[in-house]
């Protein structure tokens, strides 16, 4: 999902979707010290400073999802706050989901499968003729963020590629993204596969980028029409979450 312009996060979005014992770990100040590290890794927009910080909080023992959930994801709001009020760019946003992905990529291979704990998966994709993959890519990085599962299956990806990875990976949700107006028609297209596949009443359906409206959305029979990034990872959340009780 590419995010709209003006892209407005939503500083208050509770980053919430796994549960944390603040018991457990390293001591608090020095947790606090290593969370403050990687947020203003983020803030900074500092790829060194955030290899840094990732592999000092792995080293002193603070949980992966805690350093995830807690230093690196709110950091993200603040930068959305920064581009609000014109202080950072959409490039300045940009090297921020960089950087968290950097990190990520450091602390992920420290997160411990919970057997407990289902990691629902989203299929992700810019459809077919498009090459835009900036605001998808920020939208897997949040995602991963809030514990789950993302397939991304990257740029101009034909129809029947997204059903089978659907299909394949028993995906609860698919997010699909386009740029272009030419390519916008290819989501209700993707949406008739996975009907036609009698897949569509297992999976939700997120779109997203800069010329989709919630009305499109509702056109084409997509569950969401992502406003931004964060809005529409937000969205994800609620429906992992309903879907749980």
């Amino acid at each position: 999902m590419v995010a709209k312009e003006p892209y407005q996060l939503d500083s208050q979005l509770r980053l919430s979707y796994h549960s944390l014992d603040s018991n457990v770990g390293v001591p608090h100040m020095d947790e606090q010290k290593h969370l403050k590290a990687l947020k203003q890794a983020i803030i900074n927009l500092d790829f060194e400073g955030m290899h840094k910080a990732a592999r000092e909080a792995m080293d002193a023992g603070v949980e992966p999802q805690r350093a995830i959930m807690e230093g690196m994801a709110p950091a993200m709001a603040v930068v959305g706050g920064k581009f609000e009020t014109g202080e950072y760019f959409l490039s300045e946003l940009v090297v921020a989901g960089e950087v968290m992905k950097e990190g990520m990529e450091i602390i992920t291979p420290y997160i411990k499968a919970d057997s407990s704990q289902k990691i629902e998966l989203v299929v992700m994709a810019t459809v077919e003729g498009d090459y835009h993959d900036i605001g998808k890519n920020l939208v897997a990085t949040l995602l991963k963020a809030q514990g789950f599962g993302v397939i991304d299956l990257g740029t101009d990806v034909p129809v029947s590629r997204i059903v089978e990875a659907v299909k394949e990976h028993n995906a609860l949700i698919v997010g699909l993204s386009a740029l272009l107006t030419s390519t916008m028609a290819t989501m209700g297209e993707v949406i008739k596969a996975l009907e036609e596949g009698s897949l569509r009443n297992r999976v939700k359906v997120i779109i997203g980028g800069a010329p989709v409206t919630p009305q499109f959305a509702q056109k084409i029979g997509a569950d969401h029409g992502a406003l931004n990034a964060m809005e529409g990872v937000h969205k994800c959340v609620e429906w992992v979450s309903s879907s749980s009780r």
